[in-house]
């Protein structure tokens, strides 16, 4: 079994970003966070990473002239922390396909809903759970997928379900979906860790 050496993409509060240093710490999950990386220099992610002594930076293409130098210095740093996956938590820019192709298929991001449904352009956050209430369906979830160039497309390495209760809200929706996900990406990152997945023509084999 490898430790992996793992990169965390934030932009927000990082509750993602917190099941899996539990989990490290708890020895659920054999990786190390090597870096956390926010393009939201506010972001509660990169507190939290510095009150457990992971490296935290602020990263944004804001500060960079063209795009190029961004992935450039991005690159950069995933290659200086030695790399192995980068995991997405909650990170709201989309990757380009200079860092996607160099990293495939060792991209991992978790969305609340069961994909290929409620995905794509606009579909994060509070918006999936107002779409999944709004169509009436009765079971909603998690995926972890592999991130490719196309949003909420790349292979599903595992879904978990989660009901939709009749006095849903899209908030009530939101925290139980939230707990799942918790649960279920740690879990996921620890297939890996084991060299459990195998990803062929778009679709992930895991090994028993």
């Amino acid at each position: 079994m490898k430790k992996l050496n793992l990169a965390v993409l934030c932009s927000g509060g990082g509750t993602n970003l917190q099941s899996i240093i539990d989990a490290i710490e708890n020895k659920e999950l054999f990786g190390e966070i090597k870096i956390v990386i926010s393009n939201n220099s506010k972001a509660f992610a990169l507190e939290r990473a510095n009150k457990h002594n992971i490296s935290a930076l602020h990263l944004s293409h804001k500060q960079f002239a063209t795009p190029e130098e961004f992935d450039q210095k991005l690159l950069e740093v995933l290659k200086s922390n030695q790399i192995d996956m980068i995991i997405l938590a909650g990170y709201m820019k989309m990757l380009s396909p200079t860092i996607i192709r160099t990293y495939k298929n060792k991209i991992l991001n978790i969305h609340p809903a069961l994909l290929p449904h409620f995905g794509g352009p606009g579909m994060y956050g509070i918006h999936v759970h107002e779409a999944v209430i709004k169509s009436g369906v009765k079971i909603t979830g998690v995926t972890v997928h592999i991130v490719d160039e196309v949003y909420d497309h790349g292979a599903i390495v595992m879904q978990k379900a989660v009901e939709v209760k009749d006095d849903d809200t899209p908030e009530t929706l939101a925290e139980r979906v939230l707990k799942v996900e918790h649960q279920t990406y740690k879990e996921a990152i620890q297939l890996f860790a084991e060299d459990k997945v195998e990803i062929r023509d778009n679709k992930t084999y895991i090994k028993l």
